[in-house]
């Protein structure tokens, strides 16, 4: 197979023909069996006939393609090697994991029968035991019902001594607050007596102001209209400077509400003066007057001083 050939030859003789004949038939089913792959065997190609007239068949065979089937072959059986030594490594590290596995069984087999006797010890142990157990069990069951009763027992009693002394707090806390509170409304009315005492001052202070002003302002309203009436009066009376003049007359005169004359009163004062003033007021029938309440309750008996103007 390593042997080289020329690039193409012919075969004359019928010996010879049959021998390439046979080598090419050979390397390709060789290469068709290994490769599975028929297209790249060495073709056959045929001669043509001699100038004897025999039937002769001549194999010409490409170097190139030859070489490169060759080489193919080479790869595949190197690559067949390696996936065979992949292959018996893996088979290798699956026999040492079932070995590991069966080792891991054996030890976990191993140690379940040993629990097993164990339990069967402790289950034996446990039923020479069992007659002890309940008794003990028995009695712990009756001392923890004891233990229950007395429990009951002191948390009612507990119970009850704290909700006497949480009435009492309560009962003493609201004394507390009682005298609190009376302390405080006696303090608090102390503070509003004091304060009605000043509200009391402040408003008596404020009517006597009040009054005052009002007061004032009422006399000074009773002088306005008594200079009205004198002017009135003065208006109609006859006067005569050689017997009146630097003369007066005092009258006293009651009015009524609409300003009339009611009566007239005379007073200190020269005798032709007064009767003159009487007289003009007796023509005037009614003097001006004030519609306030106050101001009339002060001028209804009215004084006024007449002097005749020249």
């Amino acid at each position: 197979m390593t042997q080289k050939l020329p690039s193409r030859f012919s075969i004359s003789s019928a010996n010879g023909k049959a021998l390439w004949l046979s080598i090419a038939l050979h390397v390709f089913l060789l290469v068709g069996l290994l490769s599975g792959d028929f297209a790249s065997a060495p073709k056959l190609k045929p001669t043509p006939a001699n100038k004897s007239g025999e039937a002769i068949k001549a194999v010409v065979i490409d170097q190139a393609k030859f070489e490169q089937a060759v080489s193919k072959i080479k790869k595949q059986k190197t690559d067949q090697k390696k996936r065979l030594k992949v292959d018996e490594k893996r088979a290798a590290d699956a026999k040492k994991r079932r070995a590991k596995e069966e080792a891991r069984i054996k030890k976990l087999e191993k140690q379940r029968k040993k629990k097993e006797k164990e339990k069967i010890k402790a289950d034996k142990a446990a039923k020479s035991s069992k007659a002890k157990a309940a008794k003990a069990d028995k009695i712990r069951k009756q001392k923890e019902q004891e233990k229950q009763v007395a429990e009951k027992a002191a948390a009612v009693a507990k119970s009850r001594r704290l909700k006497e002394e949480a009435d009492a707090k309560k009962a003493d806390e609201l004394r507390l607050e009682n005298i609190a509170q009376r302390k405080r409304n006696e303090i608090a009315a102390k503070e509003q007596a004091i304060q009605d005492a000043m509200l009391a001052e402040q408003m008596a202070d404020e009517m006597a102001t009040r009054n005052q002003a009002r007061h004032q302002q009422v006399l000074t309203e009773v002088e306005r209209y008594s200079a009205l009436i004198k002017q009135q009066i003065n208006q109609r009376m006859i006067t005569d400077r050689s017997t009146m003049e630097n003369k007066s007359c005092k009258l006293n005169i009651k009015l009524a509400p609409s300003g009339f004359v009611i009566d007239v009163k005379i007073g200190q004062g020269d005798k032709v003066v007064c009767d003159a003033a009487n007289i003009a007021i007796g023509k005037a029938g009614k003097l001006p007057v004030s519609t306030d309440p106050e101001v009339f309750k002060e001028m209804k008996n009215i004084v006024v001083t007449v002097k005749p103007e020249f």
